[in-house]
């Protein structure tokens, strides 16, 4: 005994008590003296704990060590369920602990104090600089094996913390039982605890300045807690049996700027909600899947883009004040769940592109904000780190490790869950200081300008190693201002995205639309202004969530006029959106014309297509996106001038467009008008690309849609005839409030055509 108290570390052991060692490594577990083996460990409700060698199966009871010296007056204290041992042996060999608990409960468990640390110095150094982009493989709770025993290696940063330790139902949540070790001077704890399994759950407890503990969710964690409980959850993402190989296949040959993209944005939670007799808020991710993937289908949109599906505590924020940045949300089940979900649309063929919040997070307790005691992930400076009006927090985008978090956090969900896109919320809230606030409420960066340099540093960054994975996937960007460049090439000054929402489209449109038709001559430039700047960027037309909550109303209750005239207009509009140069992208209950604002809620409004004019609307879409997928006119050229040509542009008076559609095949040309009024014209003459053949092969006023039947039935063949500055010209019926479509074949194409049916004839005759 006297041999053993003059090994111990009276100051380490304090620490340990007192739960402020950041390298308890240093005094538990085993260690080589010239003695013997000295073993040591702090299990506050342990009785009594022996030693058992893994070889030789002997045991060794433990002291248990009274923390007083009174021959060398040594003034200490007592502490309940410190022990150690000296071990005749000469090498540490494996052991485990037998204890018997004050409760007179027995366990043998491995000694987390017993393992080398797991995180290299080449993971170290890679997050330190920013640049490791699985970071999420390292940091958080892993399952692993090591030396043939089970267990969870945790890692958390916390560089600020006097210490850190696991809790959990393992432990009883006692932040004495296991303690983390610092790994250097990286801001990095890693410890591993034998036997822990998948499901159990977790929070880090953190000791930090001024004596104070405070109990954190893990940043990396892969599951969490249903709301309003915040643990995190140990969860074996890895073990999935994927079935999506061929999409995936087929995906990294697509290329998008070639291909149709009908977006259906969808918040999960009001979608579809089960019935009462069910007794559960929300479908499970597995129980939504058919239903939904059967919808989009039926529908003809090619993707599905969910609100954030990223772990959240509140639902009215609809996802977009994010706490658990790798975990999908528990509201709809477990993240085997989603993964099933994913699968489930990938051999549909949907394509799902999922919501990202990386522009700012929420001051919940349990999350990111103050995570060490101090502005870990946030700037010190509210002017810098914070939303006054929307009440969060700003990252610090200029710090490696938090650039890191977000960079991997994206590259996570394309790498884990098979996202087939991500898109980019709020980015100019990202790229300005000044992003909604006031003179003293933001600080300039180092040229005195309002552009935040260290977030166009990470877009840049994320873009240029996104695009080196080359396997499909697309960047899109919630971007509402002029910012140059954000689908450009980062080599070329650019910010690298793909697609970009276009803001001023759908905001000048919705303006045009919403004004009554009688008045809409004065507001023609709303109407044809977007095509200045169509190919300034890489373009998605957007009708969102955002413009159907907070009083804004539904798209259809934007509409002016009667019923009837409203769903005229949203026929058009619709009509217009599928035609215009641009991906598209309709929130979910716009396509049957769902009357009520959109209320996260409540299910949609799926009774209304018991309603005639609602399922016509409903049909109308439809069609509009089966005709969409079927031109490539429509979509094959969206990013190039040449595939647009203006037809008819100033006809104010008349509240007229016309325009053409194009590829590099003179008769895939497709003749678009769009009359946004609502007085039917008879033999209007319209200019034609081209002399030829031009059949209607699309029209809003069909009464299969709810119109009136103001169509072109007859093939029409061009006449040398000046209109619209053309020489060439047709006379059509023009719909009220309405979209009419017309193929065209060239004339000489069309005598080619006749001649070889004539051949084919007189064969067969």
């Amino acid at each position: 005994m006297e041999t053993l108290y003059k090994l111990l570390d009276w100051d380490g052991m304090k620490a340990i008590i007192h739960s402020e060692h950041d390298n308890p490594h240093s005094i538990l577990g085993a260690h080589e003296t010239k003695y013997g083996v000295l073993i040591q460990v702090y299990i506050p409700t342990a009785k009594e704990i022996s030693v058992k060698l893994t070889n030789s199966q002997k045991t060794y009871k433990m002291e248990k060590v009274r923390l007083s010296n009174k021959e060398e007056n040594i003034e200490l204290f007592e502490e309940e369920g410190y022990f150690a041992v000296l071990l005749p042996i000469k090498k540490a060999e494996p052991y485990t602990y037998l204890i018997t608990y004050d409760n007179n409960t027995k366990e043998e468990i491995f000694d987390p104090y017993s393992f080398e640390p797991v995180l290299d110095g080449l993971d170290i150094n890679r997050f330190s600089n920013g640049i490791h982009y699985d970071i999420y493989e390292k940091l958080g709770a892993h399952l692993m094996e090591i030396n043939g025993i089970h267990g969870v290696l945790f890692a958390v940063w916390a560089p600020n913390a006097i210490r850190v330790s696991v809790v959990g139902d393992f432990n009883n949540w006692d932040g004495r039982r296991h303690p983390m070790r610092r790994l250097g001077d990286s801001g990095i704890f890693e410890l591993f605890i034998p036997g822990i399994q998948a499901g159990e759950l977790y929070k880090y407890e953190l000791k930090i300045r001024g004596g104070l503990t405070i109990l954190k969710a893990d940043p990396y964690a892969n599951g969490a807690e249903l709301r309003p409980n915040t643990a995190s959850i140990v969860c074996n993402i890895n073990n999935y049996k994927w079935k999506d190989e061929k999409w995936l296949k087929e995906r990294a040959k697509y290329d998008f700027k070639k291909e149709p993209i009908s977006i259906y944005e969808v918040h999960l939670g009001s979608w579809m909600k089960p019935n009462a007799q069910e007794g559960k808020d929300f479908y499970n991710y597995r129980e939504i899947a058919p239903k939904l993937a059967n919808y989009i289908k039926d529908m003809g949109y090619t993707h599905v883009e969910l609100l954030p599906i990223m772990e959240h505590p509140f639902d009215g924020s609809w996802g977009y004040q994010v706490t658990g940045y790798y975990a999908p949300t528990a509201r709809y089940g477990t993240p085997h769940d989603f993964m099933y979900f994913m699968d489930y649309m990938h051999q549909k063929g949907i394509g799902v592109i999922l919501d990202w919040v990386p522009a700012h997070f929420p001051k919940d307790a349990f999350g990111l904000a103050n995570f060490d005691g101090t502005c870990l992930y946030e700037h010190l400076d509210p002017r810098q780190g914070t939303h006054p009006h929307w009440g969060t927090l700003i990252y610090n985008y200029g710090r490696p490790q938090v650039s890191n978090f977000l960079i991997a956090n994206a590259l996570f969900w394309i790498e884990k869950y098979h996202a087939d896109g991500i898109r980019m919320d709020a980015v100019a809230s990202m790229l300005y200081l000044d992003y909604g606030k006031k003179e003293g409420e933001w600080i300039p960066n180092m040229y005195g300008g309002n552009e935040n340099l260290e977030a166009v540093e990470l877009l840049k960054h994320l873009n240029s190693i996104f695009k080196k994975r080359k396997d499909g996937a697309i960047f899109i960007a919630e971007e509402s201002t002029a910012w140059p460049k954000v689908t450009g090439e980062v080599e070329d000054g650019g910010l690298g995205f793909d697609l970009k929402w276009n803001m001023g489209w759908m905001n000048d449109f919705l303006n045009y639309m919403k004004c009554d038709p009688l008045f809409r001559k004065g507001r023609h430039g709303e109407l044809t202004f977007s095509m200045i700047y169509a190919y300034s960027e890489n373009f998605i037309l957007v009708f969102s969530h955002d413009e159907v909550v907070h009083g804004k109303g539904s798209m259809i209750n934007k509409m002016p006029g009667d019923v009837e005239q409203k769903f005229e207009n949203l026929r058009v509009a619709y009509g217009f959106m599928m035609t215009h140069p641009g991906k598209k992208l309709l929130f979910m209950g716009q396509d049957f014309a769902q009357w009520n604002e959109w209320n996260e809620n409540k299910e949609l409004d799926w009774n209304l297509l018991n309603e005639e004019s609602n399922k016509k609307l409903n049909d109308y879409v439809k069609d509009l996106n089966k005709l969409y997928a079927k031109y490539p006119a429509l979509y094959q050229m969206d990013f190039e001038a040449d595939g647009f040509e203006w037809i008819s542009s100033m006809d104010a008076d008349h509240s007229i467009i016309v325009f053409a559609r194009k590829t590099e095949i003179v008769e895939d040309t497709l003749l678009i008008l769009c009359n946004f009024t609502p007085v039917v014209y008879k033999n209007f003459p319209i200019g034609v690309p081209f002399a030829g053949k031009y059949k209607e092969i699309f029209n809003s006023d069909k009464e299969i849609y709810g119109g009136h039947g103001n169509v072109n039935p007859r093939l029409k063949t061009s006449k040398k005839k000046e209109a619209d500055g053309r020489e060439n010209s047709i006379s059509v019926t023009v719909p009220p409030l309405g979209i009419s479509i017309y193929s065209c074949t060239p004339i000489d194409i069309q005598k080619k055509e006749e001649e070889t049916l004539k051949i084919a004839m007189h064969k067969n005759k």
